[in-house]
């Protein structure tokens, strides 16, 4: 890392744990009038999805999202390829392909160097060429905090499409990456992140989540989304209000980058994963005892996270095994969908 320049010591938050709290973001768009109908928008507003998705024909959708967020990171290199991935990840989570990205740009012109600036984006365009797409343009102001991201655009075929609210009861849950981003990212913070912590940190959120657009062609695939600022927690929810469904989550089966786990049992944690908790707490259902460093665990903050996939439990063998042959290896089965209400019970 390059100790010249500290991205972090220039914003308030970092990563993902920028977001506003659920809760919040729900009072602020309850009041909006409900937009009008659209035939061709398969995907909008309704559904608390990743990303829009407007159909242009019978064999082709376009997938549009954005996402930017504050230093997680002190190496800005490191800080453009984590945004870039993040950003990506929305249309991979719709079961989508990437085929260009737009920059979004804010920088403190006045107290980064240009040479800086410039690595930041760098990163960010590396990524996108790793995913095989261009950098074909974007936007940028000068900003009191560094702010970096993209806009995605992506195409998917109408039929493989994968949206966030048609789980089915009985499904198995799957998740394809380890938590524990904010723990580490807490840690860095305070300057007692080992470099073992950071090499899980950068590999993990690096992790471009192109096997979404293999599950998008499997119909055992129900549902899926991916796990970033409202947590596990959070997202999983997301799944069961739209399902109209409950989830059961076994903590002992999750995966957790190894650093992090030691770093949550000794009480690193972020300001976020208290939000997040504030904000939907009361529809989760913890055990008699369960340990607070394991509930802020479950509501850790994820940067380009991993997807969480909702599928059939007869198919989990053949959509686990797509997760381990694209790279994923930390991908395991953490619970499953439940008839019911819309709430998680943790075991």
């Amino acid at each position: 890392m390059n100790d010249a320049i500290k991205l972090t010591q220039y914003s308030h938050g970092g990563g993902c744990g920028c977001k506003i709290a659920p809760a919040v973001l729900h009072e602020m768009l309850a009041a909006l009038p409900r937009p009008p109908s659209y035939p061709n928008l398969l995907v909008g507003t309704e559904s608390s999805d990743d990303a829009a998705v407007y159909k242009l024909n019978e064999s082709q959708a376009i997938v549009v999202t954005t996402d930017f967020f504050m230093p997680i990171v002190d190496d800005a290199r490191d800080f453009g390829r984590i945004a870039a991935t993040n950003a990506l990840s929305d249309v991979y989570a719709m079961g989508g392909t990437p085929i260009l990205a737009l920059a979004v740009v804010g920088m403190p012109i006045n107290k980064l160097p240009l040479d800086t600036i410039r690595e930041i984006l760098a990163g960010g365009e590396s990524v996108c060429l790793a995913a095989g797409i261009p950098v074909a343009g974007g936007h940028s102001i000068d900003a009191p905090e560094p702010i970096y991201g993209l806009v995605g655009v992506g195409v998917v075929h109408p039929d493989h499409l994968k949206r966030n609210d048609s789980a089915q009861a009985g499904d198995v849950l799957i998740l394809g990456k380890p938590l524990g981003v904010g723990v580490l990212s807490a840690a860095l913070k305070k300057g007692e992140l080992s470099a073992e912590g950071y090499r899980q940190m950068v590999d993990t959120t690096t992790q471009l989540n192109r096997v979404g657009a293999a599950l998008g062609g499997m119909t055992a695939v129900h549902a899926m989304t991916d796990v970033t600022g409202f947590a596990l927690l959070g997202h999983l929810l997301e799944i069961c209000r739209g399902s109209k469904l409950g989830a059961e989550v076994d903590f002992k089966a999750l995966p957790v980058l190894s650093v992090a786990l030691q770093l949550a049992e000794q009480g690193y944690s972020t300001g976020a994963a208290d939000r997040n908790w504030s904000s939907y707490g009361a529809e989760v259902d913890l055990p008699q005892g369960f340990p607070e460093w394991q509930r802020k665990l479950l509501c850790d903050p994820q940067t380009s996270g991993g997807l969480l996939v909702a599928c059939a439990a007869n198919e989990a063998d053949k959509v686990l095994a797509t997760f381990h042959e694209q790279g994923f290896a930390a991908a395991s089965v953490i619970g499953k969908v439940t008839a019911g209400t819309a709430r998680v019970r943790v075991a």
